[in-house]
């Protein structure tokens, strides 16, 4: 239960301000359609996250404890300081027409969580708890805590969010992590 509670936490505070949460604001005000982008959404973390999980999983097997330790330890907090910086939205183009909503939103969601905060934080949530199922189960349900009220109130919640203080949380809670996996 804690490798769930405590991936969920981490993901739904990292998300805040996240590019990818800017691409679910994106998406909803293009196309007004919540359930298809929700569901594209939920579709597109479980692939990523299950992806990222499986390599925590390999990466825990593979070193030894001591290095495991160090390397957790030190993405926590190399991932606070990432989370300190604003991201941004490149945008989208215009594949909606042949797709759909959902199969764009599912694209373009697992596309943008390659290599992105979120991704490497379900690496090492993964690495640390050794339980691919509730980290990933975790990271999904932060995922969808984080970004299912942007597409279900687009700019109304956005713009009343203060992104510099979340991203501040968001360092501190990773910095924690990492300084509990260090000293462990």
């Amino acid at each position: 239960m804690e490798a769930f509670l405590v991936s969920a936490l981490v993901v739904a505070v990292g998300e805040i301000g996240d590019k990818t949460q800017l691409l679910a604001l994106l998406l909803s005000a293009r196309f007004r359609r919540p359930a298809p982008i929700i569901l594209g959404i939920l579709v597109a973390t479980l692939a990523n996250h299950a992806l990222a999980g499986a390599v925590g999983e390999w990466v825990r097997d593979s070193l030894d404890p001591v290095a495991l330790r160090w390397l957790v330890g030190a993405s926590f907090i190399a991932l606070a300081a990432w989370a300190l910086k604003a991201d941004k939205c490149e945008g989208l183009r215009d594949p909606v027409d042949r797709y759909g909503v959902f199969l764009v939103t599912v694209a373009a969601f697992f596309v943008a969580e390659m290599g992105d905060k979120t991704q490497i934080a379900t690496i090492a949530l993964a690495a640390e708890f050794h339980a691919f199922i509730p980290v990933v189960a975790g990271t999904t349900l932060g995922m969808l805590v984080a970004n299912v009220p942007v597409v279900s109130a687009a700019d109304k919640v956005v713009s009343r969010i203060p992104l510099k203080r979340v991203r501040s949380i968001a360092a501190a809670l990773f910095v924690a992590l990492g300084i509990v996996v260090l000293v462990a």
